[in-house]
C-alpha cells in the first residue's frame, strides 16, 4: 500500500478532486520506427498530417467556442507548410516519416521552451499536441485516454486529450511543470476541473488514489478519508469587493475618476473577463497570437482576433499594440535572429525593416477598426520619424483597401513611452495621438540591467525611483500637449506601486486581469494624490 505523501504545486485551476492515477507516458525516438523510400516517406507524412487535421476538426465541431478557438489555432499550425518542410528534409537526410517529425517537431518545441516570457512557453505543449496526433496516425499507435475519474498525472496535458476526455466524472490534473498561463489551464478553469502545476517530478504508482486539493496547492498520495473531508470543506477564501463604477472606473477617496483597462495576452481570456469591469483594453499584445511565421502575416487571422476584441469592449476603447517581436520575443522560424541584449532590431524598428509584417498587420487594424473604438500602440518607439514611417504604412494600406472597395478606417496612432530618449523627449512626439508608459522596457533601459538577466535582476529592481521621475517628467510634457497617457507596465499590476503613480500623476492604468482586484482595493482607498486620508490631515 501507498504511503501517504503530500506535494505542493501552484492552483491553475481551483478545487478539490480525487481518483486514480493516470500515469502519462512519454513518447521517445528510440520507439519509432524505420523508414521505407524517401518518396514513400514524404508521402506518409502528407497522409498523416490530413488524417490529423481532420480529426481535429472532427473535434472542433463538437467543442464550444473557447476550445474551437484552441484547435481551430492547432489546425492552422497544421495548416503551415513549414512545419512539413522541417520534416522533409530530416526525411531526405534518411530519417523515417516518423522519427523525422519527431525530431523537426521537437526541435521547435525546444525553441519555444527556451523563450523567457511565460506566455509564449505555455504554447509549447500545443505543439507538443500536433506534435503526438500526427505520430498517432503515422504509427498507428492511439492517442492517449484515460478512464473517467481518474487523476491525470505527468510532465504536461495536450489541450486536445484534455478536451477528448469526459470530465463529468471528476478526477483532476497534476503537472510536472505546465503552466497557469497554457491553454489546458484556461480549459480547465472554465470547467471546474481541479488543477495544479509546477510540482516537479514525484515518483507515484500508476492505480494509486490520488486527491488533488487546488485550492490550497497540493496534491496527496494515498490519502486518508479524512484529508478528502477537509480538503472538500474549506473553500478559498474571497477577496474584499472594491468601490468602483461599471465600465472600469474607480472613484479615489476623494472623489477623482481613476479609469482601469485591461492587459490581454490571448484572446482565449476574453472569456473569463467581465467587460463591465474594466474600461476597455489597454494592451492587447499580439506577438504571443503567433507561433509560426505564416501566422505573423496572417491578415485574416489578426482582423478576426481584433474584430472579437472589439465586439468584446463594445463600446469602450481597445489598444492593441503591434507586434513587438526582436531580443526576447524572436519567434521560431521567423528567419530573425535573436538579439542578445534588448537594444537591436526589434519592436518597431524591426517591423520597418520587415515591411511585409507591419503592413499585414496593418491592413487587419484598419479593417478591424469600422467595427469599434480601436487605437494602435507602437512599441519601442526611440525618435519621430519611426512614428511617421509607421502612419505612412497605415495610409498607404487604407488607399489600397478603399480602392478594392474594403471598408476600412484610420484608427488612432499611439506609442510605447519606454525607450528614455523618447520618454525625456516627448514633446517631440506631438504627432503621437496618446502615449502608454511601458515599465518594464523603462526600467531595463535606465539602468542598463536587461530585465530577463538574474545577474543583474537586483540592479532592475531597484529602478523604481528612477522610473517614476521619468513618468512624473512625462506627464507634465504630455499635459501641455493636451495628450491622453497611461501605464501598462508590471509596475501597474503592483498595489505597492500604485500610491506613487498616482502621485506622479497617472488617471489611466492597463492591468493584468488576475491583479484587477487588488488594484480596484488600493485605488478606492487612497486619494488622487496617492495619500491616504488619514495621511492627508
Amino acid at each position: 500500500m501507498a504511503e501517504t505523501l503530500e506535494i505542493t504545486g501552484i492552483s491553475a485551476s481551483p478545487g478539490v478532486g480525487v481518483g486514480r492515477v493516470h500515469l502519462a507516458a512519454d513518447i521517445t525516438a528510440d520507439a519509432l520506427a524505420l523508414g521505407e523510400t524517401l518518396a514513400a516517406e514524404s508521402d506518409k507524412l502528407r497522409r498523416a498530417v490530413a488524417t490529423a487535421i481532420a480529426e481535429l476538426e472532427t473535434l472542433a465541431d463538437r467543442s464550444d467556442e473557447e476550445s474551437t478557438g484552441i484547435l481551430d489555432f492547432q489546425i492552422e499550425m497544421l495548416l503551415d507548410p513549414a512545419l512539413v518542410e522541417m520534416a522533409e528534409d530530416r526525411i531526405v537526410a534518411g530519417d523515417s516519416a516518423a522519427l523525422a517529425w519527431f525530431g523537426a517537431l521537437d526541435d521547435y518545441i525546444a525553441g519555444i521552451e527556451e523563450a523567457p516570457d511565460e506566455q509564449l512557453r505555455a504554447r509549447a505543449i500545443d505543439i507538443v499536441d500536433i506534435r503526438n496526433r500526427v505520430l498517432s496516425a503515422l504509427t498507428g499507435r492511439p492517442l492517449e485516454d484515460f478512464a473517467p475519474g481518474s487523476v491525470f498525472v505527468g510532465k504536461d496535458l495536450e489541450p486536445s486529450i484534455f478536451l477528448a476526455h469526459d470530465w463529468t466524472s471528476g478526477g483532476g490534473i497534476v503537472l510536472f511543470e505546465g503552466s497557469v498561463s497554457s491553454h489546458v489551464a484556461m480549459l480547465a478553469r472554465s470547467r471546474s476541473v481541479p488543477m495544479l502545476v509546477a510540482t516537479g517530478r514525484f515518483a507515484v504508482p500508476a492505480g494509486v488514489r490520488l486527491l488533488v486539493d487546488a485550492n490550497g496547492g497540493r496534491a496527496v498520495i494515498a490519502p486518508e478519508d479524512a484529508d478528502v473531508r477537509e480538503a472538500k470543506s474549506k473553500t478559498p477564501a474571497t477577496k474584499p469587493s472594491a468601490a468602483r463604477r461599471e465600465g472600469g472606473v474607480i472613484e479615489t477617496a476623494d472623489g477623482v475618476a481613476i479609469r482601469l483597462s485591461a492587459i490581454i495576452n490571448d484572446p482565449l481570456e476574453l472569456k473569463a473577463v467581465d467587460p463591465a469591469s474594466f474600461a476597455g483594453i489597454g494592451l492587447m499584445r499580439t506577438e504571443f497570437l503567433v507561433t509560426s511565421p505564416a501566422d505573423v502575416v496572417d491578415e485574416e487571422r489578426h482582423y478576426f482576433i481584433y474584430r472579437h476584441a472589439l465586439e468584446w469592449a463594445g463600446d469602450a476603447p481597445v489598444i492593441v499594440r503591434m507586434l513587438d517581436l526582436g531580443g526576447d520575443k524572436t519567434l521560431p522560424g521567423l528567419g530573425a535572429r535573436r538579439s542578445e541584449s534588448f537594444m537591436g532590431l526589434r519592436g518597431i524598428r524591426l517591423l520597418l525593416a520587415r515591411p511585409e509584417l507591419a503592413r499585414a498587420q496593418a491592413r487587419a487594424l484598419l479593417r478591424a477598426a469600422v467595427h469599434g473604438d480601436l487605437g494602435v500602440l507602437l512599441p519601442m518607439v526611440t525618435v519621430p520619424d519611426e512614428l511617421d514611417a509607421m502612419r505612412t504604412f497605415f495610409e498607404e494600406e487604407r488607399a489600397d483597401l478603399s480602392g478594392s472597395g474594403v471598408e476600412a478606417r484610420m484608427p488612432e496612432i499611439g506609442m510605447m513611452v519606454e525607450v528614455p530618449a523618447a520618454a525625456l523627449m516627448l514633446e517631440r512626439f506631438s504627432r503621437s495621438a496618446f502615449f502608454s508608459f511601458g515599465t518594464n522596457d523603462l526600467a531595463q533601459y535606465l539602468m542598463a540591467a536587461a530585465r530577463d538577466d538574474h545577474s543583474v535582476a537586483p540592479l532592475y529592481n531597484a529602478a523604481t525611483s528612477a522610473v517614476l521621475r521619468v513618468i512624473a517628467q512625462g506627464m507634465a510634457l504630455a499635459e501641455t500637449m493636451n495628450k491622453p497617457i497611461g501605464v501598462c507596465g508590471e509596475m501597474a499590476s503592483d498595489p505597492r506601486h500604485i500610491p506613487a503613480l498616482m502621485a506622479a500623476g497617472l488617471r489611466h492604468f492597463s492591468v493584468t486581469p488576475n491583479r484587477a482586484a487588488d488594484i480596484r482595493s488600493t485605488i478606492g482607498a487612497l486619494c488622487s494624490d496617492g495619500r491616504t486620508v488619514a495621511e492627508r490631515k
